[in-house]
């Protein structure tokens, strides 16, 4: 079965693109998804012992987290170390599950692939990138966003450049949605030769 390792920076359309492989028969594990599910769930008591007061009825409140480890290296590594053990975990049951159905192919939607080094349990890496103005303009459309806390997510994202580097295929949001589905049937198709 082959290990597809899906990212790209904020705001890069790889929520999109993960669709579009889904359509494609693709199963997919989306590493955000399961973020939100751990904090209002088996994360929420341990992020609520190490940052007082952010767990609300139950559920980790991402308006009061956000302030305390945005921009401060030593609170994130704080929060990952508590967060990604779980998001692997649940990986690893979804990789199990789909080896078990017989699927081909599996997608691993992993925001900060490179970052925490899940290149290293995929197959290969598909890198969703457009240009910079493409990006900020979609970025700062969100609900709360604001220049500053797009600056600082990018903070810790690996350059889009980097990604690119590094990736086995790129697909390019920026040209629309034909022209992604059309990249991600082309990728599929050249996996199909991989054992």
């Amino acid at each position: 079965m082959i290990k597809i390792g899906l990212t790209g920076s904020i705001g890069m359309g790889k929520s999109t693109t993960a669709r579009l492989f889904s359509e494609a028969g693709v199963p997919g594990h989306d590493a955000d998804a399961a973020v939100h599910a751990l904090y209002a769930g088996r994360a929420a008591p341990l992020i609520e012992a190490a940052f007082l007061g952010t767990v609300v009825q139950g559920k980790v409140d991402r308006s009061l987290l956000s302030p305390r480890v945005l921009g401060k290296p030593e609170a994130m590594k704080r929060l990952e170390a508590i967060v990604h053990p779980l998001v692997r975990e649940e990986e690893q049951r979804f990789v199990e599950k789909a080896r078990s159905e017989g699927r081909r192919a599996v997608l691993l939607d992993i925001p900060l692939l490179f970052e925490t080094g899940g290149d290293r349990r995929v197959d290969v890496s598909v890198v969703v990138t457009a240009e910079a103005s493409v990006q900020r303009e979609r970025v700062l459309a969100r609900p709360g966003m604001t220049e500053e806390r797009f600056e600082a997510i990018l903070a810790k994202q690996m350059a889009d450049a980097e990604k690119r580097r590094r990736a086995h295929f790129l697909i390019d949001t920026g040209r629309g949605m034909d022209a992604a589905r059309r990249s991600v049937k082309a990728i599929l198709r050249a996996l199909a030769g991989m054992p």
